[in-house]
């Protein structure tokens, strides 16, 4: 297991951080890691008349518009239910009254520290909140069999929405 002998941060930022530490490796050696360190996220499939409500927004780091299921950033000492609940009505208008776990994961362990917590939303009501000043999105939703289209087709760029839907599929038809 590699050591850390120093630790430098880089870059402190609203949603990340950015960290530079000089390691020892197993065989001795030194080297460099470059790393963000991030306080996890949260993403949802929210399923409401056996639809699946999606946003498309601009990503700037991507410089195109996304489907992408809705998703947040968890804030300091938040649990990542609130979090969801919280970002369901930012996003698309809804309070899911029923949540369910579906998976979490490193999203890219080579990098960052990032875990993302993925539930399915059931039992949504509408319920109107503060829009995030930052994002412009836009709320639709298509069927299941419209959204696994979609993904068989490769028109879900998003990591996050394709692990989603892929779990959430596997598991509807007991895959």
């Amino acid at each position: 297991m590699e050591k850390c002998l120093e630790s430098k941060r880089i870059y402190t930022g609203k949603i990340l951080n950015l960290n530079v530490d000089r390691v020892i490796l197993e065989n001795g050696e030194k080297s460099f890691r470059e790393y963000v360190m991030h306080r996890g996220a949260v993403a949802a499939i929210p399923i409401i008349d056996n639809r699946i409500i999606f946003v498309k927004q601009y990503r700037y780091a991507v410089r195109d518009y996304i489907v992408e299921i809705p998703a947040g950033t968890i804030e300091i000492g938040e649990e990542p239910e609130k979090t969801l609940k919280r970002e369901l009505i930012e996003e698309i208008g809804y309070n899911a009254g029923k949540l369910t776990h579906l998976y979490s994961y490193y999203s890219t362990p080579g990098f960052t520290n990032e875990i993302l917590h993925l539930y399915i939303a059931e039992e949504l009501r509408e319920e109107k909140g503060g829009k995030d000043p930052d994002e412009e999105l836009e709320v639709i939703s298509f069927s299941f069999d419209e959204s696994l289209k979609m993904l068989k087709e490769g028109k879900i760029k998003d990591g996050k929405t394709i692990i989603g839907l892929s779990l959430f599929f596997l598991g509807k038809y007991n895959i």
